[in-house]
């Protein structure tokens, strides 16, 4: 091939190069030297023909500490021949001290010599804008976790809302009515006995008007606390189901155990003391408690359950307030277990409920 023809062949090269957006380099692994510098690149980084680097040592001084390793480790898994090219990915340092991003691609031309990777030939190309893309990509996908995470919480914190008592944090009326028709389903279903205890602050208006109605959300919440902390986890529900008043439901438990839950709850409650102010004045109170039992060859349904504990509360409250009474007693049961006058709650005699 004459000079003519080569010269033609180069030309060639030089117009597809540019009309790529290619910078062709080649490098001497051997001896360290950029044997055809990449000026279109050192162009794009604002240096002049005189502060273009001649050696690969220069040249790795641009690049950004965090890509170096990675490139290096690149060329050396194709000189070993762990690759068929050269491929990488790094930020050049421009002349301003901008950060550009540049992607490379290249090979081995001589493994076959005595001295293979004296000649690494490839060429460069700006890939700073899809990086970019990339980078404002990867935020938005990043802003979109981080959001739909959020939205996740609120709507974790709106259910939780919806199915719970914003005072004292038991299940509200609608999530008891919903949790309480599946036990007693389950109830039928199955054969075993479901019990509903119905407990309600005896006297609760005098707290309210001898000491305001912050003081009487405390008395609540001391009570829901109190019927709480008789619950089988995952088991009993706990509900506040309107005002003073509370229902436990106790799956699995006949009468005889539901009475005695319902007498032991009274007692405790009737033995605290509940802070109603900062200056440390304390008021106690007493319940009344309804318990009804489903049980097997019964057909009602929950909301007739609660009926029945409802009437057998307020025949607890005719009896003297602060008892318990059964709506089916067991045999040898009396139906009102437990009957004690009103403790001296700070609020005066003659109480009306």
């Amino acid at each position: 091939m004459g000079d003519t023809e080569k010269d033609l062949n180069k030309d060639r090269l030089a117009l597809v190069l540019e009309a790529a957006g290619l910078d062709l380099w080649e490098n001497d692994l051997v001896t360290g030297q950029v044997t055809y510098k990449a000026t279109k690149t050192f162009r794009e980084l604002g240096f002049a023909e005189d502060e273009m680097a001649s050696g690969l040592e220069d040249i790795f001084a641009l690049f950004h500490p965090g890509d170096l390793e990675r490139v290096r480790q690149a060329v050396a898994d194709h000189v070993a021949g762990a690759t068929p090219q050269y491929r990488a990915e790094f930020r050049l340092r421009s002349k301003a001290g901008e950060w550009i991003w540049f992607a490379n691609y290249g090979r081995i031309m001589d493994r076959n010599t005595d001295t293979p990777g004296k000649r690494l030939i490839g060429v460069t190309f700006n890939i700073h804008d899809r990086k970019q893309q990339e980078d404002e990509i990867a935020q938005i996908n990043r802003q979109l976790v981080e959001q739909n995470q959020l939205l996740q919480e609120l709507n974790a914190a709106l259910e939780l809302l919806a199915a719970h008592d914003a005072l004292t944090g038991l299940s509200n009326r609608r999530t008891l009515m919903n949790l309480g028709a599946n036990e007693c389903k389950r109830s039928e279903r199955f054969g075993h006995p479901v019990s509903v205890l119905v407990v309600d602050i005896d006297l609760f208006k005098a707290v309210n008007d001898a000491w305001g109605h912050l003081a009487g959300d405390r008395v609540i919440c001391a009570v829901a606390s109190a019927c709480a902390a008789r619950k089988r986890s995952g088991v009993d529900i706990v509900a506040r189901f309107g005002g003073e008043e509370f229902v436990i439901v106790l799956p699995e438990t006949g009468g005889t155990s539901a009475l005695h839950v319902a007498e032991t709850l009274r007692r405790e409650i009737a033995a605290m003391r509940v802070p109603v102010n900062d200056a440390g004045a304390c008021v106690s109170v007493t319940v009344s408690i309804g318990v009804a039992t489903l049980q097997q060859g019964c057909s009602y349904d929950f909301e007739a359950l609660i009926n029945r504990a409802d009437t057998a509360l307020y025949r607890a409250k005719g009896t003297g307030r602060n008892a318990v009474y059964c709506a089916d007693a067991p045999p040898g049961v009396p139906a009102a277990v437990h009957v004690l006058s009103e403790p001296d709650n700070g609020v005066g005699g003659g109480l009306t409920a």
